[in-house]
């Protein structure tokens, strides 16, 4: 009789008694962290269709006129295939998503070692790879099967302590960041090294070793500004405006990024009314930040600045009591990545940081973009998936057992 009486308790509370998979997953999911990422993909629809008309009249020719908003529909497109697989990747069992990752970091990890030789250039950079109909960059893809993978791998210390995780991470972390400077791409590769590093503070990794390994981030960038052309050239064009080289557009383009974000002030012009926007080179992805700033001003920078923060503190604030090595980690990890390229994307935009085409999180354009992120917000939804229900019930435990 007890149990009956608590069974119609609960479902007089709001259908937590529901255990359909729809049922289950709606309970069990952090419903905060999944509106905050819907209220990110909205405002991102409406950034590009502001940016999309700047983009067709820079990218439309004589023979070939795109239409002001073809980039706004394209994008709506990528949304109505993402939303599906970040719901269904959030719906995961943890051994399911785990096992998901691992498999996904071996196949893009390939597709990427494949990239340099086989890939398309664009913009001097050779990141994609084609599927005839469409390109995809496998490293956007592989940043959350990537992470998950170290996560795994720095957990199983806590189950064979002479496990030597530092250097076999040390290993995966240094293939992938050749790979990815031989596309060139600089920025991605900092993100790896800087998310690979908060795994090893987070893991608890010896301060001895942790401060050798932050002792030798100096002498990399020393390393980089002298023997990788690539980033010489754009700490060269932050640093010395009259530069002249080929870092020198790199300049122009934080410039007119910068001159775009403040052009509609704190309110901005209103949707549609920017002017400055078809003067940036990407205004639909690397530069979109600089588009919202024109046309909804800088309070609209500052509200979405604070979802940013908002994602990534609600992910930590959840951790605070999880015991599961396996899944602080990775929701860790999947969280400092989100966050990191969120800020490298608009500290560029608003000239704190060189030139780097780094796409603003569910806000700028891109279907490998918008896919991979989502499966990265999928799988740390399915991290953080708890029952608030059967964590507050020692009832429902007990029977549940």
């Amino acid at each position: 009789m007890r149990r009956e009486g608590l069974v119609a308790k609960v479902k007089r509370r709001g259908g937590r008694g529901d255990r359909s998979p729809l049922g289950t997953w709606f309970w069990d999911i952090d419903r905060m962290l999944l509106g905050l990422t819907l209220f990110l993909i909205a405002i991102g629809l409406v950034a590009v269709a502001a940016a999309s008309p700047a983009t067709a009249v820079r990218y439309s020719g004589e023979k070939h006129q795109i239409a002001p908003l073809y980039y706004f529909w394209r994008q709506v497109m990528w949304v109505a295939v993402s939303l599906p697989v970040l719901i269904g990747i959030s719906m995961l069992p943890i051994a399911t998503a785990r096992r998901f990752a691992l498999a996904g970091a071996v196949c893009f990890a390939t597709l990427l070692a494949l990239t340099p030789f086989i890939g398309v250039v664009h913009n001097g950079a050779r990141r994609w790879l084609s599927l005839g109909l469409s390109e995809f960059q496998p490293s956007e893809f592989l940043k959350p099967f990537f992470i998950v993978a170290m996560a795994w791998v720095l957990s199983l210390k806590s189950k064979e302590e002479e496990l030597p995780v530092v250097p076999i991470t040390m290993g995966m972390t240094g293939v992938v960041a050749v790979l990815l400077m031989m596309q060139p791409d600089f920025g991605q590769t900092v993100i790896y090294c800087s998310v690979w590093l908060a795994l090893l503070m987070i893991a608890g990794t010896p301060m001895r070793v942790l401060g050798g390994l932050l002792a030798m981030v100096p002498v990399g960038l020393v390393a980089a500004y002298f023997f990788y052309s690539t980033a010489r050239e754009r700490i060269d064009a932050f640093l010395f405006p009259g530069h002249e080289g080929d870092g020198a557009a790199d300049h122009f383009q934080t410039d007119a990024a910068h001159a775009t974000l403040t052009a509609g002030g704190w309110t901005g012009t209103g949707p549609g009314g920017g002017q400055a926007k078809f003067g940036l080179p990407e205004a639909h992805t690397d530069y979109i930040f600089s588009v919202i700033g024109e046309e909804f001003g800088l309070l609209a920078c500052m509200v979405i600045s604070v979802v940013f923060l908002a994602i990534v503190v609600r992910v930590f604030v959840k951790l605070l009591d999880e015991q599961d090595e396996f899944k602080l980690l990775a929701a860790s990890g999947l969280a400092v990545q989100f966050g990191a390229q969120a800020l490298v994307s608009m500290a560029v935009n608003t000239g704190l940081a060189p030139s780097k085409g780094m796409t603003l999180p569910f806000i700028s354009y891109g279907g490998s973009s918008m896919i991979a992120l989502s499966i990265g917000m999928g799988m740390l939804l399915a991290f953080t998936r708890r029952n608030p229900f059967l964590t507050r019930s020692p009832y429902v435990v007990k029977w549940g057992a």
